[in-house]
């Protein structure tokens, strides 16, 4: 049918149901009810008339009519993604996400930029990046920072100024450890009826299999990611070990002339802001690559809001819900097959590498690290220049 066919049968359809029947085949055919309605009008006039009420020669091409904001102005989802990106709360378990602006706000800022959009084209625009509208919840942060918000900022102008000179910036973090072999893992998957997968009934640690380590990078601007999984400890080196390996097998290919890279990790763990023998391995690390490194850590109490968090990890924890990670094999398997309709692509590898915990950094070997803190929140924000050799 061409498009004047379809607005008539959509109106008989209509007609036929009565009291709410444009409602009805609106939403069953995805037509707008401005367009059923003007069949409606089109239906009345020929029954009033002899013949049709419009000109038979003139028929819409199949793709004509006004084009959609995106097809217009191909930069608006980047301008909205930029508005959203430093004020946006995730859930690291969830797909979904939520900010804190209302549509309409938006829209005055994205029509400040040139952007010729509506509060309800917005709306729609955010539901297709995956965000939605939901109500606050209680959470224990405990007191928040008073420069919180400024270190958002701060962190989202280093990125941006990375991506502006096509530097590397990756989000770091250790993912939740998990029990490995015939544990019950949450959620569910597809199977024969009558026949879930058993699995044990009390969550003991097995003292053979143990439990999984895995430390992700998430390369945020080329939408790919490495996860190192480990078996012994979460130490300061086993996180710049999987930053290491994501670098030669990753991140040397994709950011060929870097010669900067931003980290952006949490305040606390192996790579917390206060932990010394994370700027020790990080000074090996700038020395091995010959990279720069720019440290920017998170606020205290707003981890959740790592990007890794929603846009790597809630993938993983999808794909491998209702499965019972038996071994390590399975685990690295599952991890090095979750994709998004974004083109998320992620690479795994075991780490079997016995490491230490409890290291001590004498105050000569943290003086050795060629560190320069930022002049806002050094304890933050620091950079760590290669040594020459």
């Amino acid at each position: 049918m061409n498009e004047r066919m379809r607005r008539l049968w959509a109106a008989e359809e209509a007609k036929a149901l009565g009291y709410g029947g444009i409602s009805v085949v609106a939403r069953a055919t995805g037509l707008s009810r401005v367009t059923i309605t003007a069949g409606l009008g089109d239906l009345q006039a020929l029954e009033q008339s002899a013949g049709p009420a419009w000109d038979n020669s003139r028929i819409r091409c199949v793709g004509g009519g006004r084009k959609g904001i995106v097809e217009k102005d191909p930069g608006v989802l980047e301008d909205l993604r930029a508005l959203v990106e430093p004020v946006t709360r995730g859930d690291p378990q969830s797909a979904l996400q939520w900010t804190s602006k209302s549509a309409e706000k938006l829209a005055v800022e994205l029509q400040q930029q040139g952007d010729a959009i509506k509060a309800r084209t917005v709306a729609k625009l955010l539901h297709e990046l995956n965000y939605s509208l939901q109500a606050p919840r209680k959470t224990k942060e405990g007191r928040a920072h008073p420069d919180r918000n400024a270190q958002f900022e701060y962190i989202q102008r280093q990125l941006l100024r990375f991506k502006r000179r096509r530097q590397a910036a990756i989000s770091v973090d250790t993912k939740k450890k998990e029990l490995v072999g015939d544990f019950k893992n949450g959620g569910q998957e597809w199977r024969p009826q009558g026949e879930p997968v058993g699995v044990r009934v009390h969550d003991f640690v097995d003292k053979v299999l143990g439990k999984a380590i895995a430390y992700g990078v998430y390369d945020v601007l080329a939408n790919q990611g490495w996860v190192s999984v480990g078996v012994h400890h979460d130490t300061a080196e086993f996180a710049t070990e999987a930053i290491r390996r994501w670098w030669h097998y990753m991140g040397l290919r994709i950011h060929a002339g870097a010669r900067e890279l931003l980290i952006i990790a949490d305040g606390g763990g192996s790579n917390g802001s206060r932990t010394r023998l994370w700027k020790v391995c990080l000074q090996k690390l700038a020395d091995a690559t010959g990279l720069r490194i720019w440290v920017c850590h998170f606020p205290p109490g707003t981890s959740q809001w790592n990007k890794i968090e929603r846009r790597m990890f809630a993938p993983i924890t999808q794909n491998w819900r209702g499965r019972p990670l038996m071994n390590l094999d399975v685990i690295v398997n599952l991890i090095s097959h979750t994709t998004t309709r974004t083109g998320l692509m992620i690479k795994a590898q075991l780490d079997a590498t016995p490491y230490q915990a409890g290291i001590e950094v004498t105050n000569q070997e943290l003086a050795a690290v060629r560190l320069k803190k930022a002049d806002f929140h050094g304890e933050w924000n620091y950079r760590i220049a290669p040594r020459k050799l």
